[in-house]
């Protein structure tokens, strides 16, 4: 069960560290009910209890207001004990004349968006309900010895797709704008207009393109896969005697021998 709580609250800090950019060191916005909770039930201290909450590498910053402090001190001696550890805490600034209630002060800190990015500790169920509806505000409460922190509403889901799809997607204005843009550096508006959109926002962003994959076709056959060629062997001293005897020979011719007068009668006389 405790591996099933500790993953849900990773998943829902992941959640807003993407999507709307929380970053360590964390900060937490406590009010009083809160303060009042961690000292009824021992849990302390309370940033190494908020530290394993989150899964942080590095403590978080706890804070408070001065519109907080007051109230806590306006509920008297049940809440002594609250108030003195409240003015131990770090104090953000908030633009009130006059002290608000704790639950107007924490909804004016936090705004439409939460630009500080707190992290909202409260045992008030009416500011829970409040703070779900304003997107990227995650809330932390306290069940007994415990802490949890809400997953994400359907309000804070959509919103967060919604930005991520304007991410993605571009505006009108601002394609307008890179059409000017593309048009001042690459030429007349007719070129504008026959060049494709693509190349338009290449270009007005500076984006060079990306160069065609071109594919290595063979130039010949694969010199692994073919024989090697046999070197021609020289004929030998003695073949190459033998054949010029022969040609010799070939060219030789027989001569017939002529005989003389004397041979003649010689051989006549023989007879």
């Amino acid at each position: 069960m405790r591996v099933k709580k500790r993953a849900k609250n990773r998943k829902a800090v992941k959640f807003y560290s993407t999507c709307f950019g929380f970053r360590e060191p964390y900060k937490v916005l406590i009010d009083g009910t809160f303060v009042h909770h961690l000292l009824t039930n021992r849990l302390l201290p309370a940033d190494d209890a908020l530290r394993d909450l989150l899964s942080a590498s590095r403590t978080p910053s706890l804070f408070t207001s001065k519109c907080i402090v007051a109230e806590l001190r306006r509920l008297g001696k049940s809440h002594a004990e609250s108030f003195d550890n409240a003015q131990l805490l770090a104090t953000t600034k908030c633009e009130h004349g006059k002290v608000v209630s704790a639950v107007n002060c924490v909804l004016s800190l936090i705004g439409d968006k939460n630009p500080e990015h707190f992290f909202v500790a409260t045992q008030d169920a009416d500011l829970r309900e409040k703070l779900r509806e304003i997107p990227g505000v995650p809330v932390i409460y306290g069940l007994k010895n415990s802490l949890f922190i809400e997953q994400p509403s359907v309000q804070q889901r959509k919103f967060a797709q919604l930005d991520e799809e304007k991410r993605l997607n571009m505006d009108i204005s601002e394609y307008k704008k890179l059409m000017k843009a593309a048009a001042t550096e690459n030429g007349s508006d007719r070129e504008q207009h026959e060049r494709p959109i693509s190349s338009l926002v290449k270009s007005a962003l500076g984006v060079a393109d990306k160069s065609k994959f071109k594919r290595n076709r063979a130039k010949g056959p694969n010199p692994l896969s073919c024989k090697k060629k046999k070197p021609k062997s020289q004929p030998s001293a003695i073949q190459n005697q033998g054949s010029m005897a022969d040609g010799e020979a070939k060219r030789k011719r027989v001569r017939k021998r002529k005989r003389s007068q004397k041979d003649n009668k010689q051989a006549e006389m023989a007879s």
